[in-house]
């Protein structure tokens, strides 16, 4: 009977040390299979990294290129069509600059004068296309520019030659992160990407009237006045805007600093126990955002109602002179935007949202980023052609609805005081934006109307 249970016993330590074996065995297999997943994918990773970097290397090669035969282009058309390719060849070199896995000031400064050549080449090209020659202030940039590409030019060169011999990889960056980069190039030639703050060094961005301006680069939000405030204040003027009636309770949500527009956020409880978030600015206390979580159900009121109530708001608030422009109405809620006006004249760039519901006309938001961000006193007398002369460069089949002066924003946060015709063609509405100063064609919008509201493209 002992042999038999000694058996037993025995039978079943083995089978317990199969299990364990088949076990391990499985583990080992599965980390085999890791490993071997994991390398394939370290190595995809660094191929397409590999890649990235050789076509960086191309553009800014085609960047050089470029702005060297800008610097003897002698006529306009061949100048437009050369900063055309400059503005292409810098845009597809900051692509691939972006899917490199580093960040540091040095990749920075070069996006940035990449950026600059791009925009800055496209804001010449406009010129040449319309027959000016280029200044001598422009071709003296184009030259500053050459000079810092041939610099860019060689930094990459050397790297490329690095990554070649196996002084560096980027795997092993993307595994220790910046600081192990900054180690690492110390270790590599002295003209790798150490070397690209000393490129730039002198190099502050291109001074001129427009796209990347360096005091535009550093937009500053000229809406946004005032001392800077602290939390208890910004509670203050938060229950003040809603209400202290109306407000039953008041949490604080903390203090956002790297927003576009650093602000204290709320949330309010009303007395009908709706929530109400709010964002107080920290520079001046100004209200950024407000808005109101409740469902509506009906829609009662009229547009013009709805824009009624919204303008007077905007009084009680104190923002004077707003017009309404475009609106947008989802689930029993219109979106209204205003524009602030100065002399009659619509500064599209100081915009404010309205959010107001369809049952009773309640309030239910307000953003105020747009004016906060460019609202001030704008010189409008720079006015050098007259409206009719605008019109002569109107499309002659444009049946004219309604005229009159704004000031647009352009993609390079400058600002362009333009005539705007309102009108039709074939059915069609558009806007035309005419420079007021030299009589350019400068924007045209299609205006779309839906049941839900008023668009532009």
């Amino acid at each position: 009977m002992n042999k038999l249970q000694d058996w037993k016993e025995r039978l079943k330590k083995g089978h317990m040390l199969s299990v364990i074996c088949i076990l391990l065995l499985i583990v080992a297999v599965l980390g085999v299979i890791l490993y071997q997943k994991q390398r394939e994918y370290r190595q995809a990773s660094e191929n397409s990294y590999n890649m990235a970097f050789y076509e960086l290397v191309d553009y800014v090669q085609n960047v050089e290129t470029y702005l060297a035969k800008s610097l003897i282009s002698s006529t306009s058309e061949h100048g437009a069509e050369t900063l055309t390719n400059l503005w292409r060849e810098a845009n597809l070199a900051q692509s691939y600059l972006a899917r490199l896995p580093i960040e540091s000031q040095e990749l920075e400064n070069t996006e940035k004068f990449l950026n600059q050549v791009s925009d800055y080449s496209y804001s010449l090209s406009r010129k040449n296309i319309y027959n000016e020659n280029l200044t001598e202030e422009d071709l003296k940039n184009l030259k500053d520019l050459h000079s810092y590409s041939v610099e860019l030019e060689n930094t990459l060169n050397q790297l490329s030659e690095d990554l070649n011999t196996g002084r560096f990889s980027w795997g092993e960056l993307t595994k220790k992160g910046t600081i192990a980069f900054a180690q690492q190039v110390d270790n590599i030639s002295k003209e790798s990407f150490s070397n690209l703050e000393e490129n730039f060094h002198e190099y502050s961005g291109l001074i001129y009237d427009g796209a990347f301006s360096e005091h535009l680069t550093n937009h500053e939000k000229i809406g946004l006045t005032g001392e800077d405030i602290e939390e208890e204040q910004a509670k203050q003027i938060a229950e003040n805007f809603i209400g202290k009636e109306n407000s039953k309770e008041i949490a604080s949500l903390g203090f956002s600093e790297n927003a576009t527009i650093p602000v204290y956020d709320f949330s309010i409880t009303n007395h009908k126990d709706e929530t109400i978030n709010l964002s107080i600015s920290k520079k001046g206390g100004h209200i950024v955002s407000m808005n109101t979580n409740r469902a509506v159900n009906s829609e009662i009121i009229s547009q013009e109602e709805a824009d009624k109530k919204a303008k007077q708001y905007l009084e009680e608030k104190g923002f004077q002179n707003m017009k309404e422009t475009y609106y947008l109405k989802q689930e029993g809620i219109v979106t209204i935007n205003y524009a602030a006006t100065q002399n009659d004249v619509v500064m599209y760039p100081d915009l404010i949202k309205v959010k107001v519901a369809l049952d009773d006309g309640e309030i239910l938001g307000i953003e105020t980023t747009g004016y906060l961000n460019n609202h001030t006193q704008r010189d409008i007398s720079k006015i050098k052609i007259k409206k009719e002369e605008a019109k002569k460069t109107l499309n002659k089949n444009l049946q004219i609805e309604s005229e009159g002066l704004a000031v647009i924003p352009t993609e390079w946060q400058t600002e362009i005081l333009c005539y705007e015709f309102k009108g039709k063609v074939d059915d069609r509405e558009f806007l035309v934006y005419i420079n007021a100063e030299n009589g350019r064609e400068e924007d045209i919008l299609i205006i779309t109307n839906t049941p839900n509201g008023t668009l532009t493209m």
